[in-house]
């Protein structure tokens, strides 16, 4: 039963709704356009505005006496009702509202519509908490002064399950043709849109049905691709009579989208960001401003031009497309087109830029310094630093050239290393080089290289690892306190200092790294034999208790099983180290490098040198002499000073070429 409070309450919700309305008075020369400029004003999308026609537009005669629509155009206050919830709720932001309003509850809908002489019914279920549809509220609309019959059951059975978005004959009424929809249609002169005028049935007439809209809209020579049925649908669940409705448009022409490259690198410098951990912090040493490629890399695609899509107008004639502008792919340097025409791919390792336009790789990076500004650098080519390498930083690269001093830092490079000034390791730095180091001096530093060490003032207490020569050359060409490992000579003018209080180690005629692997092992042997030792008198002890007491707890009994596991485990390290220093020691003795000390001035009194394992510790100062191994004797000899063997000078550095 309706009360007065019931309409109070709805009437209250009502005006809720219709506080919130704001409408705008549009002029258009369609209603799509008027609707498109209204959900602009209101800043909503144009399926959730309703209107009310003020004024029909006309299209005139040949341009003349045109007329523009006016209309009112409000938002759906239904809409407003959901989307006010919504936001209250946080659920969404005003970008995403259309979307945000498409899944919220929904209650259930039902049309009913006379076609002929049929009455069609089409229900669609309520979606989420949405109310369902009322059997009653269908039933009293279908029972119409002209209904003949009508299926009660199946009625009931469509309100349950639905009617999968089409129309279900129901029933029957008294159809009386001359009470029928008259539809009328009207294509614009350019012939893109088409609208129905559906005049409204009379009681017994038809209303007008899917079918009967696009007969009408083909009769009149609409093409079926142009005819929009979900429009159609959308009018038969909605009729809207007497005024004009679109229903068909073109198929409207698609450009194609003109040639482009898609790179695979950032070409934009400015974009390249530091590296940042799983914690968000920054590490400023890893800036990432170089973008390294790898030779036979694909740098870029050229995305060739479409061809475009031609459409039809609503009678079919022909709408012409624009096809995509092609564009020639511009190569720079190191770079070349792969067989299939459009990958662009690098010829060589290095740095990978956009320049004017080209893509290039550069093998050889060019930096003032390495500090906060460049961070660690990392580079596949070539990196020429013209001013020095602050404490702190790493370079990696192929080959490494600093005209200034290395500081306390990291050098590592697959080729040649020079540094023109010198290191200052300060104990903590270390260069490797996968080939020879060239450099002023060496001070507190560890170096590896896998050819020749080449130096023009002095190495001062430095750990100095050569897989050929250490050669020390220039005025002073002094070697002073260290530990230097050379696999054929070692060449100086003055070796150790006066009155010996910085001990000075020299090895040659040994393989440095299979020396250092065979320390270490020995250094693991010892270890892993004293803790086998360990293990094996725990076991000991739990056998004995065990033996004593014939059964031992559990915990102990899982002790002694794991104590086992141990032992057995390390027996076996034990077993491959063996194995391994074993074969170390025979490749040392069979070591065919002779190996040679060479002083040019002086060996001064507390340097020990060693020539395959043969120990030379120097008691007194002695001068101009060469120091080497005697195979009949098998120990070191002294003889007079010869050159070094080693005659190459330090390279000019890297260019482009």
């Amino acid at each position: 039963m309706v009360t007065l409070e019931k309409i109070r309450a709805e009437m209250k919700t009502r005006l809720s709704i219709d506080k919130e309305l704001h409408s705008v008075d549009v002029h258009a020369d369609t209603i799509d356009e008027a609707l498109a400029d209204a959900a602009v004003q209101l800043d909503t999308k144009t399926n959730t505005l309703q209107y009310e026609i003020l004024e029909k537009g006309s299209d005139g005669f040949l341009g003349l006496g045109k007329k523009p629509w006016k209309l009112k155009i409000y938002q759906d206050p239904s809409t407003i009702k959901k989307v006010t919830k919504l936001a209250s709720d946080g659920l969404f932001d005003n970008e995403n509202e259309d979307e945000a309003v498409q899944i919220q509850d929904r209650d259930g809908l039902y049309y009913i519509r006379h076609i002929k002489a049929d009455i069609m019914l089409k229900v669609i279920l309520p979606l989420g908490e949405g109310l369902p549809i009322e059997l009653r509220d269908v039933i009293d609309e279908v029972k119409r002064q002209d209904t003949i019959d009508f299926d009660e059951e199946l009625i009931k059975k469509l309100v349950k399950q639905g009617t999968d978005n089409s129309y279900i004959n129901v029933g029957s009424y008294k159809h009386i043709p001359a009470g029928d929809v008259v539809i009328g249609v009207d294509v614009t002169k350019d012939e893109l849109k088409g609208s129905i005028v559906v005049s409204p049935p009379s009681m017994g007439g038809s209303e007008a049905s899917a079918e009967m809209i696009k007969r009408a809209l083909m009769q009149q020579g609409v093409i079926e691709p142009c005819i929009d049925e979900k429009k159609i649908e959308e009018f038969v669940d909605n009729p809207v009579y007497n005024i004009p409705y679109e229903v068909a448009a073109a198929v409207m022409p698609v450009d194609g989208n003109d040639a482009y490259i898609s790179y695979n690198f950032e070409t934009d410098p400015k974009r390249l960001k530091a590296k940042v951990s799983d914690t968000g912090k920054i590490n400023y040493k890893e800036l990432n401003q170089i973008q390294n490629v790898i030779a036979d890399q694909p740098l870029a695609q050229k995305i060739p031009a479409e061809r475009g899509k031609g459409g039809k107008t609503l009678f079919g004639r022909y709408l012409e497309a624009k096809n995509g502008k092609d564009i020639q792919v511009q190569l720079g340097a190191n770079v070349h087109l792969d067989r299939d025409g459009v990958t662009i791919k690098a010829s060589i390792d290095g740095e990978v830029m956009l320049i004017n336009g080209k893509i290039s790789v550069e093998p050889i990076k060019y930096l003032d310094a390495v500090n906060v500004k460049t961070g660690d650098v990392k580079f596949v080519g070539t990196v020429v630093i013209k001013g020095s390498v602050e404490e702190g930083y790493t370079v990696e690269a192929t080959n490494i050239e600093v005209n200034g001093i290395v500081d306390k830092s990291r050098l590592v490079a697959t080729g040649n290393i020079i540094v023109r000034q010198g290191i200052f390791g300060k104990g903590e730095g270390y260069v490797k080089a996968g080939k020879s180091l060239w450099a002023k001096f060496i001070n507190d530093t560890t170096v590896e290289v896998d050819e020749n060490v080449t130096v023009y003032d002095s190495i001062v207490n430095s750990s100095v690892t050569a897989m050929k020569n250490i050669v020390v050359r220039g005025k002073k060409a002094q070697i002073i306190g260290g530990h230097l490992l050379a696999t054929e000579e070692i060449c100086a003018k003055k070796i150790g200092s006066p009155g010996g209080g910085t001990e000075t180690i020299l090895e040659v005629g040994i393989d440095p790294r299979a020396k250092k692997r065979l320390e270490e092992l020995q250094n693991l042997q010892s270890k892993a034999t004293k803790e086998y030792e360990n293990c094996d008198l725990d076991i000991q002890t739990l056998e004995q208790q065990k033996k004593l007491r014939k059964k031992l707890p559990q915990e102990k009994e899982e002790k002694l099983k794991s104590l086992k596991e141990k032992c057995n485990q390390i027996s076996q390290e034990l077993e491959e180290m063996t194995s391994e220093i074993e074969k170390i020691q025979a490749h040392l003795r069979e070591l065919k490098a002779i190996g040679k000390v060479k002083c040019e001035d002086t060996i001064y009194s507390g340097v020990k040198i060693y020539v395959r394992d043969a120990l030379d510790e120097v008691k007194m100062d002695v001068k101009k002499v060469t120091v080497f191994y005697d195979d009949s004797s098998k120990l070191t000899k002294r003889g007079d000073y010869e050159p070094p063997a080693l005659q190459e000078d330090q390279p000019d550095g890297y260019t482009a070429d």
